[in-house]
């Protein structure tokens, strides 16, 4: 005899949103997403008069300004699960516009520790986007028009920057020479464990998102670059290119 659950979904994004005591008004306009709360403690060095929104378990969202647009910052987590508990959160308190911000294992070895990558979709090879879709096949897209944007604002930045297709994965000690050659025949360039999450929730609530990533390692060569000093100022380039084009979208906006 099956148990009959009371309530359709024993948990939705709005219950989230009350259990963590956030409106839709207190968020901004922009979302900006890291991974690690290390990534946000710097993201939060540029906004101007940040409100802590919330803290649970280990997420904590901010709200401030730049340049008086209204910026929400929050670490969305370094895996599938808990960034589709993030990524909900921001959802549903309506935010407009997400980018995430993380590292990733090139996949090509034309694309180096320290370059940045712009992604256009993704290979879902995660646990959680088949709970969102009954398509074998999907692949979340990011937001063309605003994908383009941060390609045109990370190459101006000088750095080696990279376009195309990620691949997201749950099994990171499984990364097999037959498992990645799945991958890449699919046409993947680099690996991370959040993007094709990340990116099927906005996408479900019509949010229009895109993700740059700064390369740490690479799976084809070998070469570990965790500690490497190109990584390190490719990931503080590209916090600066996500802040400097939410002001310069704004600029562009207040005067059309």
């Amino acid at each position: 005899m099956s148990v009959q659950m009371k309530k359709e979904v024993h948990m939705t994004g709005k219950d989230l949103m009350g259990m963590v005591q956030l409106r839709p008004q207190d968020i901004g306009k922009y979302a900006i997403v890291p991974g690690p709360k290390e990534r946000l403690d710097a993201l939060l060095k540029f906004l101007e008069n940040p409100v802590k929104n919330f803290s649970f378990m280990e997420y904590n969202m901010h709200t401030g300004e730049l340049d008086g647009t209204k910026v929400t910052v929050m670490n969305g987590g370094r895996f599938s699960a808990d960034t589709a508990i993030t990524t909900e959160i921001l959802c549903n308190a309506e935010a407009q516009t997400a980018i995430r911000v993380g590292s990733c294992g090139s996949l090509s070895e034309d694309i180096n520790i320290g370059d940045l990558v712009v992604i256009d979709n993704a290979l879902c090879g995660d646990g959680v986007t088949p709970y969102y879709t009954d398509d074998r096949d999907f692949e979340p897209s990011a937001d063309k028009a605003l994908s383009d944007k941060l390609f045109e604002a990370a190459t101006a930045s000088g750095f080696k920057t990279h376009r195309g297709k990620g691949w997201s994965t749950d099994a990171i000690l499984k990364e097999t020479r037959e498992v990645v050659g799945k991958a890449t025949d699919k046409g993947a360039v680099v690996v991370d464990m959040v993007t094709s999450t990340f990116l099927t929730i906005c996408a479900q609530y019509k949010v229009p998102a895109a993700v740059i990533m700064a390369v740490s390692d690479n799976v084809i060569s070998g070469e570990m670059g965790f500690m490497d000093t190109n990584y390190y100022m490719a990931e503080h380039t590209m916090l600066t290119v996500v802040v400097d084009l939410v002001k310069k979208m704004e600029k562009e906006g207040a005067a059309k």
